[in-house]
């Protein structure tokens, strides 16, 4: 996003963010505010994704490497085994080509996983056999493909799910996930499913960025609900966010988290700047639900 700015009702203009070169403008009225948006934008291309298999030692030894190698890195971890799956993604011209399988994505990689998570809801031991299972099935060869770009980055979130995703300080990625690793291995009834999702993004000037300020490596865990049936997670979960906390991390304000404004007031330098313009704009709190009165009070 390169320009954010808020006219209220009564005439102030508050530019949240300000940058040159902006490429389109979206315009939203409101009966309080005026809201203007400024983003870039770029024609319609293609993106080539090259996923590979290799251990977790051997990224987090390297991550400055696979860094460079790509314009965007990111890697699954495959919890209760040495198993990483690398992603490389860049643009391309290369013609389309694809190696999607209605049979592998679907009836192994949707019905089957999900049932045997179900299974696995029963008999807890299962989950650890289940990851390295599906690592050997789907995630052992080399892939390639090549797409638009919205059709390679977008990915299917499968079925019903709990989420957690922190951003933490990008020299802090190697430490962060071993820690976890080793709270799994010294707690074998803590289960905990594939896969650990780690990628990585620039810093920015936004006030309530987790990547405010800092180059950062989100790090997603995930509990899927097969059949819609919940899942132990409140020990993986705690675990987690302990980990994230201790080493300077910020939840992803769309994924659950039991943080507080006494959390936010230390995780973010812009925070008491963000509350008031907030109370500024909207001093009734008509703009207030539950989530955010915890956030903001």
């Amino acid at each position: 996003m390169e320009r954010f700015d808020l006219l209220a009702v009564h005439g102030t203009l508050k530019s949240l963010l300000q940058h040159q070169n902006s490429k389109a403008s979206i315009l939203r009225r409101s009966a309080f505010f005026m809201v203007q948006l400024s983003l870039p934008y770029i024609t319609t291309g293609k993106t080539i994704a090259l996923t590979i298999q290799t251990f977790v030692d051997k990224v987090l030894d390297n991550l400055d490497s696979h860094l460079k190698k790509s314009e965007y890195f990111r890697f699954l971890w495959f919890p209760h085994t040495e198993n990483v799956s690398v992603i490389y993604q860049d643009h391309t011209n290369k013609p389309p080509a694809s190696s999607a399988s209605w049979f592998w994505d679907y009836v192994i990689g949707y019905y089957l996983l999900e049932f045997l998570l179900w299974v696995s809801t029963f008999l807890p031991c299962l989950v650890p056999w289940i990851n390295r299972f599906f690592f050997w099935l789907l995630f052992t060869g080399k892939v390639e493909n090549v797409n638009l770009s919205y059709k390679i980055f977008n990915y299917e979130c499968r079925f019903k799910q709990h989420v957690q995703d922190w951003a933490i300080p990008i020299e802090k990625t190697k430490e962060a996930l071993l820690e976890l690793k080793g709270v799994l291995e010294s707690n074998p009834k803590v289960v905990a499913h594939y896969p650990v999702e780690v990628r990585f993004t620039r810093g920015d000037d936004i006030l309530l960025s987790p990547c405010f300020r800092r180059d950062s490596c989100y790090m997603n865990i995930i509990m899927y609900r097969p059949y819609g049936k919940d899942v132990p997670r409140l020990d993986y979960w705690l675990a987690y966010e302990s980990i994230m906390k201790k080493v300077g991390g910020r939840p992803h304000w769309a994924k659950a988290h039991t943080c507080t404004r006494k959390d936010f007031e230390k995780m973010y330098p812009g925070f008491q700047e963000f509350c008031s313009i907030r109370e500024k704009l909207d001093p009734r709190g008509m703009f207030l639900n539950a989530y955010l009165e915890k956030v903001f009070y």
